[in-house]
């Protein structure tokens, strides 16, 4: 591959991702408030059961607001250059999940006022939906404009080899595959765009996207191409992002 193609969101996919994140932050600031009213109102064995109620009720806009960070940043990534902005925007729902339940649940078990019962049960449900925000917020592969580049050159390389060097194949807006055929059974009746694999990823915004294979096999089969070799060929885009 002569150049190298470097992942830059569009402006509407940028447009997406800050309205993503808007309402992230509104869910997450909605539970933490809710965090400090409880602290404050419901901390006590005839409140039991709204505390429950409240612990769950912030369980469900805390992963509400990593749900919406995580599509956000698939939309508008990260750069890996500066380490510290990549790991707190990757990562933030884990932040703010703590700050949502952390202070919640270390008041139930150190408050006097009460009993060992309310501790037992509110406490143990608190951990348990601390928990389980936090592991919503972890971004356990996020997404990179490096990475999206490296994929984006690879997959410009195996479309480029399957189709007489030219760069262009066609996709759905639901959909995760790329593919060389317009006519390819899987969008035949589908509403199609298309443009470069470049283009597919800015317009896409998402980091699982995939050569189709029926698509592949067919294109192989009519250049009379060992797609194994194709793909064992197909450059190394991790070796063409810039250090």
């Amino acid at each position: 591959m002569a150049k190298e193609k470097k992942f830059v969101a569009t402006d509407e996919a940028k447009g997406k991702a800050k309205q993503l994140r808007l309402f992230a932050f509104l869910a997450w600031i909605v539970a933490i408030a809710a965090e400090v009213f409880a602290i404050l109102k419901l901390i006590s064995d005839d409140m039991l059961t709204w505390l429950i109620v409240a612990i769950v009720g912030i369980l469900a806009l805390a992963i509400t607001g990593n749900l919406l960070w995580k599509k956000a940043n698939r939309l508008d990534p990260a750069s890996e250059k500066n380490q510290f902005k990549f790991f707190v925007q990757n990562q933030l729902g884990v932040i703010m999940s703590v700050l949502a339940f952390l202070p919640l649940v270390i008041l139930i078990f150190t408050n006097k006022d009460a009993s060992k019962k309310t501790k037992g049960i509110a406490g143990s449900i608190a951990v348990v939906a601390l928990l389980a925000a936090g592991i919503t917020g972890v971004d356990f592969n996020p997404p990179s404009v490096e990475k999206y580049t490296a994929q984006i050159n690879e997959q410009t390389d195996i479309i480029e080899q399957l189709n007489d060097g030219v760069n262009h194949v066609y996709w759905t807006p639901a959909g995760n595959k790329l593919h060389l055929h317009q006519d390819c059974q899987h969008i035949k009746n589908s509403d199609v765009s298309d443009g470069t694999v470049k283009d597919a990823w800015e317009a896409r915004g998402i980091d699982d996207n995939e050569i189709c294979k029926t698509c592949m096999n067919r294109s192989a089969k009519e250049r009379e191409l060992n797609l194994e070799e194709v793909l064992e060929n197909a450059s190394s885009a991790e070796e063409l992002v810039e250090e």
